[in-house]
């Protein structure tokens, strides 16, 4: 079976653990950079050339794409898709999480635990946004941010006005969230593979950092999940789409809430944290999934 990893880095740990994992068990399993990926789109047929060569029998596709190339790298797995390749986490699913506001709707309609939200556009509104929210602090975040970048925690209602401005000056598209106190600066990364929980870690943040992301200097730890985040994560994946899930969650006064769905989650916090070979589970369902005929669904 032909494995074929979509990544524009192959020394990254994450792109290797999969690659290792893989070849290990016996596939054939290349890492592409989806930047040098190219198609031809005819009702004929859909092709995939790579580096002046066609890409053909591949069997399955895991995605690893960076938010930055997020519509290009989405147009290529969708042609693998067209060509019938297993994969994942689809371009579809990827692209409702990779969009906040538009995940959190999804989450929210479901009745999944959630920051309480707001979401708005004219300045003239913004009073009104905040009531609606209630009083600070709060947190800022641009929509499409990733690892931490472009998220503030603004700690009275006039730094909020301050922050919305400025982002509104920048034509950017943000959310506004509910600041959750007694999670105390940590939050759970729990990893989901067709439909389990197989790993989980809680996340710390530095002294003087109430975001928790590891790139920014968290710190994490193995964790031990109550059945309802477990719960939780599974049907937050689910919601997305997603075969294959990085769900992180708060704990709080009334519950666990979900932050965030993440599909492409990295693997070298996790499986240092929980000691659990996450690549190899993850190569072990997409076989699975990829040897069935007919449509597969994560």
């Amino acid at each position: 079976m032909k494995i074929a990893i979509l990544s524009r880095n192959s020394a990254l740990y994450s792109t290797q653990r999969l690659l290792e994992a893989a070849r290990v068990r016996g596939f054939s399993a290349r890492v592409l950079d989806p930047l040098r990926c190219y198609m031809r789109i005819a009702p004929a047929g859909f092709e995939v050339h790579y580096k002046g060569r066609a890409l053909t029998d591949i069997a399955a596709v895991i995605p690893r794409i960076g938010a930055s190339i997020t519509f290009y790298g989405t147009a290529v797995l969708r042609q693998f898709e067209m060509m019938g390749a297993f994969t994942p986490n689809s371009s579809d699913a990827i692209l409702r999480s990779r969009d906040k506001l538009r995940a959190h709707q999804l989450l929210a309609r479901e009745g999944i635990g959630l920051p309480t939200t707001v979401f708005g556009d004219n300045p003239d509104d913004t009073t009104d946004l905040l009531h609606m929210l209630g009083p600070a602090p709060h947190v800022i975040k641009l929509n499409e941010g990733t690892q931490g970048n472009g998220v503030i925690l603004a700690e009275s209602q006039t730094a909020s006005r301050s922050v919305i401005e400025a982002f509104r000056g920048l034509y950017a598209n943000f959310l506004v969230q509910e600041f959750i106190a007694e999670a105390e600066g940590a939050d759970l990364r729990c990893f989901v593979v067709g439909g389990k929980v197989v790993a989980a870690m809680r996340r710390a943040a530095k002294p003087g950092e109430f975001r928790s992301n590891l790139h920014r200097g968290g710190t994490a730890s193995a964790v031990k999940l109550s059945p309802q985040e477990r719960e939780l994560a599974v049907r937050a994946a689910k919601v997305m789409g997603l075969g294959v899930a990085g769900v992180d969650m708060l704990r709080s006064h009334r519950g666990p809430l979900v932050l965030e769905v993440n599909s492409s989650p990295g693997l070298e916090g996790i499986e240092a944290a929980s000691g659990v070979d996450v690549a190899g589970t993850m190569i072990d369902y997409i076989a699975r999934k990829a040897r069935k005929p007919g449509p597969v669904a994560p």
